[in-house]
């Protein structure tokens, strides 16, 4: 059964796509056989696949409606191991339509139940909020990735992140765990950098990842060519960090 793995943070600009889209990249290329679910409306993860909104009719939200099968909405990528379920500019009603369904918070978790089997990592891009399309990114997952800008203003939102998780934990998903935090657009040159990643030792004392992601030009750069970084710039310093990041997390996974 896949480990299902949300990569969150309602704050946005720090990361989360980039590291949500080549965390799935390196682990397929790595091995395994991965689902990346785009569950932002922006699309941003789709796109840097490859997959522009003028590349994609039917995704995630058609599955969520109900108007197609899951199975039906997932397309291959040019990493042989990763498949994609995209979003659509329809994905931005799917906040709305949601909240008179029943088991609203658990529309995502019910269809993603149907591929588990299939995969060994579904990855879960969240958008830069915390309504109900982030919230059913949450109770999907198994755990928790969040990336973390190395800036005072990224630590701001991570008190309303943690408590929502909590909330999640205690009312709906009790074994939701988070898996970790990454440090993100790391400048080593900066005492800035440094200082951030002391103080976010007091929100995850014991959970944050050894690799931290650089912040370089390529990696800006690969999703508006609709490539991975490992695509774009396989031998460069952004690949070498996933690349780190996904080994770390398979140890911890005993993978």
């Amino acid at each position: 059964m896949a480990k299902v793995i949300s990569v969150v943070n309602q704050k946005g600009g720090v990361g989360k796509t980039t590291t949500a889209m080549n965390l799935a990249a390196v682990l397929s290329d790595l091995g395994k056989f991965v689902l990346l679910v785009d569950m932002d409306p922006q699309g941003n993860a789709s796109s840097g696949l490859g997959f522009g909104h003028d590349k994609v009719d039917v995704g995630i939200y058609e599955a969520l409606a109900k108007q197609k099968r899951v199975h039906d909405v997932i397309r291959n990528t040019a990493h042989e191991g990763l498949r994609l379920a995209p979003a659509t500019p329809d994905l931005a009603g799917a906040n709305i339509e949601l909240v008179d369904m029943d088991r609203r918070e658990h529309q995502l978790a019910d269809l993603l139940s149907e591929l588990k089997h299939a995969y060994d990592y579904i990855i879960i891009d969240c958008p830069p909020s915390l309504g109900l399309l982030t919230i059913n990114s949450l109770v999907a997952a198994d755990e928790l990735l969040i990336p973390v800008q190395a800036e005072y203003y990224a630590l701001e939102g991570l008190g309303q992140l943690l408590q929502t998780i909590n909330l999640i934990q205690t009312h709906v998903k009790p074994e939701l765990a988070i898996l970790g935090a990454v440090i993100t657009m790391f400048d080593k040159r900066t005492k800035l950098s440094e200082d951030i990643l002391h103080e976010l030792y007091k929100y995850f004392p014991s959970t944050i990842f050894r690799t931290v992601i650089p912040r370089t030009v390529r990696l800006a750069e690969a999703p508006s060519f609709g490539k991975s970084i490992f695509h774009y710039e396989p031998g460069g310093k952004g690949a070498h960090a996933y690349e780190k990041l996904a080994r770390e997390i398979l140890e911890k996974h005993q993978i």
